[in-house]
């Protein structure tokens, strides 16, 4: 019996040496992290994908005000957390990792460290880990952050911004995209007014939570002349030589058989310009 016990924990030790355990964080490993919630690490990014700030047209307003929140932030000086809402594929998250790629050189201390929204329940033992390396500055991003039914994950993202006994880290700010003005859906809200004993209170505290975010930058389904300014730019960037006019022409059919204009559908246009004329696509 003895001999079996041994075995038994001999075993255990084995599988906790092979288990992956926090990888050391040295944030001047990269200038971006992604969040490892298995193993509460921070795993550097070789290369951020992004576009140079100066090509994401029809976003004027919201592009200079993250961009003047961040280098308030990237200087040491007050800034808000920030919310970018609003339609799909108008380059909200394109925005974030352009303007840290915009500020970096300025500020090479400048960080950009994503955490998924599955993993948002962990956001706090993202932000001790980022508490501890002062001499840095995070912008720690979100993409596509929301909250279904039944999801009580929102109340630690509320306590992680604002609300807990530490507060959010001053060398930490959160940015997240939503197509959602307030991350929760209607139909969630309307829940709790219906089945709640003060319903103006339980509907308050859903709402409170977009309320963490000091700026909220809405954007809005582009018109006609911003979606072809986004193909003109893209293509004078990138080189791509055709005619004014067809090139027009052609991307008013791309966008006509998708149903849609947005940056993103102007993007997707250009790659496949580019593969028909044979030009590779490298942002610089």
């Amino acid at each position: 019996m003895a001999g079996k016990k041994n075995l038994l924990k001999r075993m255990a030790e084995a599988l906790e040496r092979m288990a992956p355990g926090p990888r050391p964080f040295r944030p001047d490993a990269a200038q971006g992290f992604v969040w490892d919630e298995e193993s509460a690490s921070l795993v550097p990014v070789a290369r951020i994908s992004r576009m140079p700030l100066r090509l994401l047209r029809g976003i004027g307003p919201q592009r200079e005000t993250l961009l003047e929140n961040t280098r308030h932030f990237a200087a040491g000086l007050p800034a808000n957390n920030a919310l970018l809402w609003g339609a799909r594929g108008m380059g909200k998250s394109s925005l974030i990792k352009a303007v840290h790629g915009e500020l970096v050189e300025e500020y090479p201390g400048l960080r950009l460290a994503e955490i998924h929204r599955e993993d948002i329940h962990t956001l706090p033992a993202m932000l001790a880990l980022l508490r501890e390396a002062a001499e840095f500055r995070f912008i720690v991003f979100c993409d596509d952050l929301s909250f279904d039914d039944g999801d009580s994950s929102y109340k630690s993202l509320k306590a992680a911004l604002e609300g807990g006994v530490e507060g959010r880290p001053e060398n930490v700010i959160f940015y997240a995209t939503s197509n959602r003005r307030h991350l929760l859906p209607r139909k969630m809200i309307e829940n709790e007014r219906s089945s709640a004993i003060n319903p103006s209170d339980a509907v308050q505290e859903k709402v409170s939570l977009s309320d963490r975010f000091g700026l909220w930058l809405g954007f809005h389904n582009c018109s006609q002349d911003d979606y072809l300014e986004m193909i003109m730019a893209y293509a004078e960037h990138f080189g791509l030589e055709t005619g004014k006019d067809e090139l027009r022409a052609q991307a008013i059919e791309w966008a006509a058989a998708r149903g849609a204009r947005s940056g993103r559908v102007a993007w997707q246009f250009i790659q496949d310009l580019a593969g028909r004329l044979g030009v590779r696509l490298e942002p610089s």
